[in-house]
């Protein structure tokens, strides 16, 4: 994979701040995301990353790792440089067993964050992910179970996509106004499309690439919303394919409501697709 010179910038910038803040801190550091995916684009893309420590970051570790991140911001405002400390210990076990600890958000660092430790991060790394610093991530020992990326995919759309899909089909509302606009319909449609495929393959997709396969596998009345939302996430300057945001608020609400369900099923192993 050939990777943006933007993406060598930045991580050189890093590791050298990191290290003169924390000496030997950071024993590897790894792209995942949408570089990793092949789906990268500079001026809208985050640059998300896994660095990997020996022990657990301390308590006195932390102010080191807050004024380099707050230094490289200042040098590399965009693309957003995002990720979580990790040790080596921790992605040779199960994601559910790693303890919360320092994730870099909107280049922020936050202390204890548990979040971001998925069976999508670790499969992503372990498949896709682009060396920096460190052995190669694909010789690495990373923890990866098929039955558990399948079972968090499937959490994610009932704890988190169908409540949003609930909350957002109330037009008088926040979440329902905020459908509105282009970030909302983009975020639910390729979303619940990347779930959908990892269910149904066992591996992971960029946006784009979950919006294709959504392209591929449901009925053509679904093209226009995935034609739209793929429009919208690669910057396309053409016209929208809707003539106004409700009709494109009602289109993804609908996409985002039979994925979900045809996704569960998938998971249950019973799939009608295209209805």
């Amino acid at each position: 994979m050939t990777v943006h010179p933007l993406v060598h910038e930045i991580a050189d910038a890093y590791l050298a701040l990191v290290d003169a803040a924390a000496p030997g801190l950071v024993e590897g550091l790894y792209v995942v995301g949408s570089m990793a995916l092949g789906d990268f684009h500079p001026e809208r893309s985050d640059l998300d990353f896994v660095a990997v420590t020996a022990d657990p970051v301390t308590a006195g570790q932390l102010g080191a790792l807050e004024r380099a991140h707050a230094r490289l911001a200042l040098r590399h405002p965009r693309p957003v440089f995002d990720g979580p400390y990790l040790t080596w210990h921790e992605l040779a076990g199960p994601p559910a067993q790693a303890a919360p600890g320092p994730h870099v958000r909107g280049g922020t660092v936050r202390h204890r964050v548990g979040s971001g430790r998925t069976p999508v991060l670790w499969h992503t790394l372990a498949r896709h992910g682009v060396t920096l610093c460190g052995p190669r991530a694909q010789e690495l020992m990373i923890h990866t179970d098929p039955e558990e990326l399948a079972v968090w995919s499937l959490g994610r759309l009932e704890e988190h996509w169908r409540p949003w899909w609930r909350s957002s089909s109330r037009l008088a509302s926040r979440p329902g106004l905020a459908c509105l606009n282009e970030r909302a319909p983009v975020r639910a449609v390729l979303g619940v499309s990347r779930l959908h495929y990892t269910l149904a393959t066992g591996r992971i997709a960029s946006k784009r690439g979950a919006g294709e396969y959504a392209r591929a596998v449901f009925d053509e009345r679904w093209h226009r919303i995935l034609d739209e939302c793929l429009r919208i996430r690669e910057g396309r300057r053409r016209r929208s394919f809707y003539p106004n945001p409700f009709v494109r608020r009602a289109d993804a609400l609908a996409f985002t409501d039979m994925a979900i369900e045809s996704a569960r099923l998938l998971g249950a192993g019973r799939l009608p697709l295209g209805e």
